[in-house]
């Protein structure tokens, strides 16, 4: 245990506190086992490490990741108990799909050490969702997403610009005060803003190197299937990205990635929880009633640059934005009149030039614009969307 500590002290040590994602004042600390779960590279390590520098003794609080060599020969359980003997209250475990059995192995730390706060985090979605089942009635769980724009402002700027509701921004309250080109900001970030890396440098090298970790660690070991199945993962990923937003053709898709119907589709839904892609439902059954799927679209605008061969198309971009920031908060739908429908409102995306012509005679609808700094009326700057969380 020694040298846990050792480590964890060192990267506690290199942990800045200057900038705090969205969700460090959104998730309960307070509860008996908590789970913070998202895609690979969105700051779950960096977030953890940061609550306990600001709200931790190190005298009761550990850190300590479940792929550590430690526990190739240690059992989890085990460690809690001589951690929770010593006096330990606080135990935060990262990257906790990492280690076999630890859905039941976090069960019975949660029964016998009824004491000890656990904190966990896992990198790959998947084997969190499948896990949880045992901890359905235990675990407090959080999803995790990459920065919002205002984030992005926010880090790169060192500024403290709010949220706002969507009611506030579709009345045209959003303010980025100390930005003086915002549009320029959002083009950046647009290109490589949503992960919390960006400013590190090499952004899409890591970026590339996030995605191939996805596609040949995380979803074949989830789904036990081949080595083989990467180089499909990849083929289907590069096949949508010069697609989206795609209407599906699963027969069609199928037959250019050479796997069955079938197959395509437990893909799609893999890739979609691992943080990749997005799936769009038409109205009948809602968000949650999972209706008919009517588009995929890329999960954020930056995958578009990395994957695409040439520039991104600007429409798709700015579907992908809007369809990105507005699902972390809210049920997103296809309208049958329009491009999205958040109930009660209808929205229209386009540029500078788009018109009114699709939505006239449609109540609380709006003409979402790319490329102007100020709205006025229906017609609300599309930038002004990534303030909501």
């Amino acid at each position: 245990m020694e040298k846990l500590v050792q480590r964890f002290q060192k990267l506690l040590s290199q942990t800045d506190t200057t900038f705090l994602r969205y969700n460090h004042q959104t998730i309960n600390w307070n509860d008996r086992m908590t789970a913070i779960v998202g895609a690979r590279g969105v700051g779950k390590t960096t977030l953890i490490l940061q609550h306990i520098k600001l709200h931790h003794s190190q005298k009761d609080t550990l850190y300590v990741s479940a792929d550590d060599f430690y526990f190739s020969e240690h059992k989890l359980l085990d460690f809690a108990e001589e951690f929770h003997r010593l006096g330990g209250k606080h135990l935060f475990v990262d990257e906790i799909h990492k280690y076999a059995g630890w859905s039941k192995e976090m069960k019975l730390i949660y029964d016998y050490l009824p004491n000890l706060q656990v904190i966990f985090t896992g990198s790959s979605i998947l084997d969190i969702f499948r896990g949880t089942d045992d901890l359905s009635r235990r675990v407090l769980l959080y999803k995790m997403y990459g920065m919002s724009f205002r984030e992005y402002l926010n880090m790169q700027y060192h500024l403290s610009l709010p949220t706002y509701t969507l009611e506030q921004v579709l009345n045209h309250e959003v303010v980025a005060k100390g930005v003086e080109f915002p549009l320029a900001a959002f083009k950046e970030y647009l290109k490589n803003g949503y992960y919390p890396f960006a400013g590190q440098g090499n952004y899409s090298e890591r970026l590339l190197q996030t995605i191939n970790t996805i596609l040949e660690t995380d979803i074949p070991l989830f789904a036990k299937l081949n080595v083989s199945t990467a180089a499909k993962l990849r083929h289907l990923l590069v096949v949508l990205s010069q697609s989206v937003p795609f209407k599906p053709n699963y027969s069609s898709l199928a037959k250019i990635i050479d796997i069955d119907r079938q197959t395509l589709a437990d893909y799609i839904v893999y890739m979609e929880k691992a943080g990749l892609i997005k799936q769009l439902y038409d109205a009948t059954g809602g968000i949650r009633g999972l209706g008919k799927v009517t588009k995929l679209y890329l999960e954020n605008t930056n995958l578009a640059y990395v994957l695409g061969k040439d520039t991104p198309e600007t429409g798709n971009l700015r579907e992908t934005f809007f369809f990105n920031q507005l699902a972390v908060n809210h049920d997103v739908v296809a309208s049958s009149k329009s491009d999205f429908q958040i109930a009660p409102y209808t929205f229209e995306i386009g540029g500078r030039k788009k018109r009114n012509a699709q939505i006239v005679g449609i109540e609380n609808a709006y003409v979402i614009k790319d490329d102007i700094e100020y709205g006025f009326g229906n017609t609300i700057p599309l930038w002004h969307f990534g303030f909501l969380y």
